[in-house]
């Protein structure tokens, strides 16, 4: 076979790879895809607590492998635990506000009527024209929807507090798959490297890019969202409102939204502190959440996510928006790497067509 033949042979033994690849790679996602989310967060605990782990292995001269098993203890200790404990809780309470509702202990549509009584007759009567004075029906679908959504916190909270199949499936791969990331990622990430067919500088902008808006997001919108929530829930307790817990996690749930997310919970109960003429409260909870709980996420969040991220606040908070709709919770994560890995990508080109100007 002569040279040419050989190069011929190659090339089209190229061509039919590429597909095979193809095929394959779509085979395996597809396999992995019930689980997708439970290996996007083992590897991201990797990503966080990889600096751990070289710590350890650096100073302490460990093996890798007993340097990966105490580091999984501390993640362990600090992320897994505090979990567990705060899921026990939450399905206490929760169960706690759904038999209450469901026996009557606690009536929404007392709270409810109460508001509409304290309306001015001029917003009564707009309220009217749109046909929303039909105070029984509002007030059976709030009772009902409230019973759900206890139901529904109650349920859940349970399911993985007795340890569902499900979650210890996810639970045990996510553990599984972050000890051998630890341990192992310097040869995955460079085979990674290797694979893909850019330039070593373009490879490490992309890496790197991504790295860090991962580790920029998970760190940054966790620790708003937890300090929000406390002190959400903290103010809650303070007032007397039921449930703080509950509260808290909500808040701490929705100040995953940038900008907007706790406001959707202490406002509407300002408002019903103020149409019920708990004015101090209202005046108190107003307060706290504009001075407190808001400078929180406009002075912490542009710190910790948008600096380290590089991208414009209104990026991070449309694409968080947008993963979040379409991949759920995981979506606060998704999103934002995508439009970094967007904008990265754009980059390169940009800078792979100067270079190729003549």
């Amino acid at each position: 076979m002569t040279p040419t033949d050989e190069q011929a042979s190659a090339a089209f033994a190229n061509r039919a790879l590429l597909p095979l690849m193809v095929v394959v790679t779509l085979a395996l996602g597809w396999i992995l895809l019930p689980f997708y989310g439970a290996i996007m967060w083992g590897a991201i605990i990797a990503m966080l607590f990889t600096p751990v782990y070289r710590r350890l292995l650096a100073r302490l001269k460990w093996r890798r492998t007993r340097a990966a098993l105490v580091t999984m203890l501390l993640i362990l200790l600090v992320l897994i635990l505090p979990f567990a404990l705060l899921t026990a809780a939450l399905a206490r309470e929760a169960t706690q506000v759904y038999q209450q509702l469901q026996s009557g202990e606690m009536n929404p549509s007392v709270y409810f009527q109460g508001v509409f009584d304290t309306l001015p007759d001029w917003l009564t009567a707009l309220l009217d024209r749109f046909g929303l004075v039909n105070f029984a029906a509002l007030q059976r679908r709030l009772a009902d929807g409230l019973a759900l959504g206890s139901q529904f916190l109650a349920t859940q909270a349970l399911g993985i507090g007795q340890l569902t199949f499900e979650f210890v499936t996810s639970l045990f791969i996510t553990l599984y798959l972050s000890f051998f990331l630890i341990r192992d990622g310097d040869s995955v990430a460079r085979a990674l490297r290797d694979a893909v067919p850019l330039a070593p500088e373009h490879k490490k902008e992309l890496i790197g890019k991504f790295t860090t808006v991962i580790r920029a997001t998970v760190k940054g919108n966790l620790l708003v969202a937890l300090i929000q929530g406390t002190l959400g829930g903290l103010a809650f307790w303070a007032l007397g409102v039921g449930g703080a817990l509950l509260w808290a996690v909500l808040m701490a749930f929705l100040s995953l939204l940038p900008a907007i997310g706790a406001g959707l919970v202490w406002v509407p109960v300002a408002a019903y502190f103020f149409v019920t003429g708990f004015l101090w409260q209202a005046i108190a909870l107003v307060a706290w959440g504009v001075l407190v709980i808001g400078l929180i996420d406009n002075l912490l969040r542009p710190i910790l996510v948008g600096k380290d991220t590089r991208m414009p606040d209104y990026v991070v908070m449309i694409t968080t928006l947008g993963g979040m709709v379409v991949f759920g919770i995981n979506g606060f994560v998704i999103g934002p790497a995508i439009a970094a890995m967007f904008m990265a990508v754009w980059h390169i080109y940009a800078v792979t067509r100067i270079e190729a100007a003549p």
